[in-house]
């Protein structure tokens, strides 16, 4: 893998997940088959196997001793649940390790089922008896507790699943529909054992409690079954238009491409439910995963199609199981090619895409690495989101970069994931601020064959008006341009330099490599802002600014990080420069006597004394040192980017979904500026839902002005031609929508 590649899109190394867990940064637990070993700061301090529960305890709590240990990294690394690393710690403290050593599976009530009994409870299950129900019928009987009921449902689920015929049943993901990558891409989502628990539907009481990637509460209802249900006839359903975003979403084939690569993390009842919460949550205006909490309504099991609305907790978990094994990422790339190549299609010339970095601002207690905020015109903690648009400004792509890299650090990753998408035959076209407009990164997309536009970076020279020879006219408003050339020095070549002056006299210079006419170029730096207003709309509208999951994970020691003593030293060599200019602006003063300027005397010589000091220490200390040698050794995290991920694809495909019905809302509307706000009245308009065997209605009743409701109607006909249907939809029925009269 590449350098820059690292820096923008972390990709999980499967073998090394499936292999060791870290659960501190000197700390990892190490699995060989059935053993497992523990090892601190490359020691190893203990080995247990499948039968060494008590000797896994021991070690456990022992580790979990230390305060500076995080609870949840650690039971994840032991492979068990928050609540039981809490009860161990509980039983130690009351009863010592004797305790811990005698303790075993599922506590007093783990009675061995035998083959007779598991050939009844299977008898049982093919009935199809639940969980619970088969605890009501025989738990008491025998002794066993409810986990050892849900351990012999989960593998009679998995022996059964594997019976099923190859073409029923989603295989690992197809690679001839991922886009061949730039560099090292993650490993296909791998297959857990069969003691792991493939159904959130079906979790036994222990792993009910096990952390999931982005989980901030732990929920007792977390692992409860929640039955689906066929499409039902109801009035007054709340939130019924969302059912529009939620179709729209599925014909971008997120449902499916998901479903393909659920591998048995997660049912694939549990993901539908858990994608579908997540849609209309977030179509209804709420933020995060935590608006599942607003569908809560008496009509939410029509809404969803489930017996009841599923909790935060419990969508939170679903996602997190699915987001595992790269399973994420995958997604991503998967539906960024859908994206990227609907983008492309029909560009007779060539394909345009902007590119830049978006900083998410974090708040929070964890040291997080710094960086360049322009709201705020100066570095602060955060993570960037290097996103891709296409001309329309609807996102394509986006790359997770912690270290909060420059632009020249992603450009070519970004532009090599594109050409991966479109071939080798299309052409693209990068569009980019002056982050990304210095020599070497231009030569290195000229030579990989990419062309591009970007800003020059200043200075450089002043033309007079009558160098101008061209003129361009764009909305209206007439621009002189002058096409040259400009040399980029170090044996790089030359690249096409075109001088614009603007209306109001002012003159930028723009950089490219192409064949594109000037005018054409200038067009599409211009359309560049549709990239800035997307990130503003999709952090007021999606909350792509959110930060979904809060776990973290430590840096490599090793790794080189600017050095903060270094950053304090620079400040405070500022401030003393700045001090030593107020005393001898005072001092320049002639009406300055007296204690005036004895006191401004004073602060001058005090300023550079401490000028000649500072000066004197900046040599020794180096501007950026290897993380293990800083102040911020064992405290600077990265928050774990595949649960978020996961999130953003789903905004993305929202946004892209909200763009479509917009440009189509807008020709009807006398603002068309006001489309999105129209929609966002459809998403949450309530409605009327009537069921028949081909088709399901909805009658909805949303807000706004005779205008709005005809616009809203007009875009209604052209929707339902689409012929849609609901995701999860066994019978397939065709969804038509039309307004109430």
């Amino acid at each position: 893998m590449t350098e820059a590649g690292q820096a923008t899109l972390e990709l999980v190394d499967a073998e090394r997940t499936l292999q060791t867990t870290w659960f501190s940064s000197v700390g990892c637990v190490y699995r060989e088959g059935d053993r497992c070993q523990v090892f601190v700061g490359g020691s190893l301090i203990g080995e247990f196997g499948p039968d060494d529960v008590g000797l896994r305890n021991v070690l456990v709590v022992g580790l979990a001793s230390d305060p500076r240990a995080h609870l949840g990294d650690l039971a994840n690394a032991f492979q068990i649940g928050s609540e039981t690393l809490r009860q161990l710690r509980k039983v130690y403290a009351a009863q010592g390790p004797e305790a811990l050593l005698a303790r075993r599976h599922g506590g007093a009530h783990n009675v061995k089922i035998t083959e007779a009994r598991r050939r009844k409870l299977e008898a049982l299950f093919a009935q199809g008896v639940t969980i619970d129900g088969a605890m009501a019928r025989v738990g008491s009987r025998w002794s066993v507790s409810r986990s050892a009921i849900g351990n012999v449902h989960a593998a009679w689920v998995q022996r059964a699943e594997r019976s099923t015929p190859p073409s029923a049943t989603p295989s690992e993901p197809s690679t001839t529909a991922i886009p061949q990558l730039p560099f090292e891409a993650p490993s296909s989502p791998a297959t857990p054992s069969s003691s792991d628990d493939a159904s959130v539907a079906t979790t036994d009481a222990a792993d009910a409690t096990e952390p999931a990637l982005g989980a901030m509460e732990e929920s007792d209802d977390a692992g409860d079954p929640l039955p689906l249900a066929e499409p039902v006839s109801a009035a007054h359903v709340q939130h019924a238009g969302s059912w529009l975003l939620l179709a729209i979403v599925a014909a971008e084939g997120l449902h499916a491409e998901a479903a393909a690569l659920r591998g048995e993390r997660v049912r694939a009842d549990a993901l539908r439910l858990a994608l579908d919460a997540l849609i209309v949550a977030l179509g209804i205006g709420e933020h995060t995963v935590e608006g599942a909490r607003r569908l809560a309504t008496p009509t939410a099991p029509v809404l969803l199609r489930a017996t009841r609305a599923p909790s935060a907790t419990w969508v939170r978990r679903a996602l997190g199981r699915f987001a595992r094994d790269a399973a994420s990422t995958w997604l991503h790339l998967k539906m960024a090619g859908r994206w990227i190549r609907e983008a492309a299609q029909g560009e007779e010339s060539a394909a345009v895409f902007y590119v830049d970095n978006h900083l998410r601002h974090y708040t929070g207690q964890e040291a997080l690495r710094m960086g360049w905020r322009m709201q705020d015109k100066r570095a602060v903690p955060g993570a960037s989101d290097f996103y891709v648009h296409d001309e329309d400004g609807r996102p394509v792509l986006r790359l997770h970069a912690p270290d909060n890299p420059s632009l020249t650090e992603v450009l070519t990753p970004a532009a090599k994931l594109l050409r991966a998408a479109l071939g080798k035959e299309q052409r693209i076209v990068l569009a980019f601020d002056r982050g990304g407009s210095f020599p070497a990164q231009m030569e290195a997309l000229r030579d990989e064959g990419f062309e591009f536009v970007t800003y020059e970076r200043r200075p450089y020279a002043l033309l007079s008006p009558s160098a101008f020879e061209g003129r361009v006219t764009l909305d209206d408003e007439t621009y002189a341009v002058h096409d040259t050339r400009k040399n980029l020095g170090g044996g790089r070549g030359r690249v096409r330099r075109i001088a614009v002056r603007t209306p109001d006299d002012r003159q930028v210079n723009l950089l490219a490599v192409s064949s594109l006419p000037a005018a054409r170029l200038l067009e599409i730096m211009r359309g560049r802002w549709s990239q800035e207003n997307a990130f503003k709309h999709g952090a007021e509208r999606w909350g792509i600014n959110e930060l979904d999951g809060r776990a973290t994970a430590p840096y490599d020691p090793a790794t080189i990080v600017p050095n903060p003593a270094r950053r304090r030293l620079d400040r405070a060599l500022r401030l003393a420069r700045a001090q030593e200019g107020d005393a001898r602006r005072v001092l320049a003063d002639p009406s300055t006597k007296g204690p005036r300027r004895e006191r401004a005397e004073t602060d001058l010589a005090e300023a550079v004394a401490q000028q000649t000091e500072l000066v004197a220490q900046r040599p020794l200390m180096p501007s950026r040192v290897a993380l293990s040698e800083s102040e911020l050794a064992d405290t600077l995290v990265k928050h774990e980017p595949a649960y978020k991920l996961l999130i953003d694809t789903v905004r993305i495909a929202c946004a892209n979904a909200e763009s479509e019905l917009a440009a189509l809302v807008g020709a009807h509307l006398r603002k068309p500026a006001e489309a999105k706000r129209v929609l966002r009245n459809v998403f949450v308009a309530p409605g009327d839902v009537v069921v028949s065997p081909g088709s399901v209605t909805v009658k909805l009743a949303p807000a706004g002005t005779r205008t709005e409701l005809d616009a809203i109607a007009a875009i209604l006909d052209d929707v339902n031609a689409c012929r849609l249907s609901l995701p999860g939809d066994r019978a397939g029925r065709r969804v038509r929508f039309q307004l109430q009269t």
